[in-house]
């Protein structure tokens, strides 16, 4: 059976039922790979659901993990990010300049270059083209927009680009994320942030887009209404993922340069801290019901589960050495968290952080995200390639 009948098969049967690693490198971003220019926008038309809100039933995740597709071509995938509305989102960073777009089979649909004109978007002094460096990516509610953050840009009114060995004293420029509307594929807003932005996320309720800045220590807060950076709340250093509470009220900041989570009162912004966490936490994911946190500690090769009401630390468990993204299945029964150099992919229990199933991915994931139209997995391999399972 063709690969992309069989997956389409496949999740319609599960539809139906660095403290760091080394000392400051996030990853490391490898600023030795060969990097390639833009690739034309393809011409190709999106799925007609992309910016469906009807409610789909939920995918069930009970069943083993099982490859159905690898993915390969102009990508270094440093993550990958399902709308839930039929399209996955791959940013390639510098290296290849672009956000690589797929169906919900794994057929390419779009390639967007990272190139634009910052006079476009309220910068008349800067009318000459710029380039980005695609990082993260986050989706609204509806799928209708999709939000990138930039590493560093590259052009005439930019300096040396960013680096993960940096404090607020290197003086590396500020970076923009990017709005992508994904019926046309077009950016259409760009919006200036701190240095080096890692992850980005939006507010279940849509107010709010979150940014992690890593070289400035900080985390940018951007109001979706007005697309402008509204607050700059100091965070520590290298801040990186980002979670948020169902009721839009809390954000907790994974704080990769010690053992803390920061806690962002979505109201007021005041900080308060979940302490003593584990080491070099990188992602964090948070449960459907906002009880409970996933954090990779990419330094202890360990992920923790922490309790939102009392801030404690309930469980730890060793999954892999370096474990880095992290996305938690809509049921919410498991965590899928990839293991950088361990080159796997590690399934747990949510309950207990029991270790399901341990996969082989390619080498170095990098990101994964859980399909929730599907029930799919998806993993990036920054090596350049992503693989597609699924629950049988």
């Amino acid at each position: 059976m063709h690969r992309s009948r069989q997956l389409s098969l496949v999740a319609a049967i599960a539809f139906g039922l660095t403290m760091l690693t080394g000392c400051s490198a996030d990853d490391p971003e490898d600023k030795s790979a060969t990097r390639a220019g833009n690739t034309p926008a393809s011409n190709a038309a999106p799925p007609d659901e992309t910016t469906t809100t009807t409610t789909l039933p939920i995918p069930s995740s009970a069943g083993p993990l099982s490859l159905v597709k690898t993915i390969t071509g102009a990508i270094s995938p440093k993550s990958v990010v399902a709308s839930g509305h039929g399209l996955v989102f791959a940013q390639n960073m510098m290296y290849k300049h672009s956000v690589t777009v797929y169906d919900r089979d794994g057929n390419l649909v779009a390639t967007i270059p990272d190139t634009v004109r910052l006079s476009d978007f309220g910068r008349a002094d800067r009318p000459e083209p710029v380039q980005g460096a695609p990082v993260e990516a986050a989706f609204t509610k509806d799928g209708s927009k999709a939000y990138v953050s930039n590493y560093s840009m590259y052009g005439p009114y930019f300096g040396p680009e960013g680096d993960d060995d940096c404090t607020p004293s290197s003086g590396y420029d500020n970076s923009y994320l990017y709005r992508i509307d994904t019926k046309t594929f077009a950016i259409d807003s760009a919006i200036e942030v701190g240095a080096v932005p890692k992850y980005v996320a939006i507010s279940p309720d849509g107010k709010w887009i979150l940014a992690t800045n890593w070289c400035t220590f900080d985390l940018s807060v951007i109001d979706a209404a007005s697309q402008k950076e509204v607050k700059r709340i100091p965070i520590g250093p290298y801040p990186r993922g980002i979670a948020i509470s169902p009721d839009s009220r809390t954000a907790y900041i994974a704080v990769m340069g010690g053992s803390d989570i920061a806690k962002v009162d979505l109201a007021n912004f005041g900080v308060s801290w979940i302490r003593g966490v584990g080491s070099g936490p990188r992602h964090i994911v948070i449960s459907p019901d906002g009880a409970s946190l996933f954090v990779t500690l990419n330094s202890e090769g360990r992920v923790a589960k922490v309790d939102t009401a009392s801030g404690t630390v309930v469980a730890k468990v060793a999954t892999g050495q370096a474990p880095r993204s992290m996305d938690i299945s809509t049921d919410g029964q498991h965590v899928y968290v990839v293991n950088y150099e361990s080159s796997t992919m590690s399934k747990l229990r949510t309950s207990d952080l029991g270790e399901v199933q341990s996969v082989k991915t390619g080498y170095h994931p990098i990101g994964v995200t859980y399909d929730r139209s599907t029930g799919a997995v998806w993993v990036a391999n920054y090596t350049g390639s992503i693989m597609i399972f699924t629950s049988a």
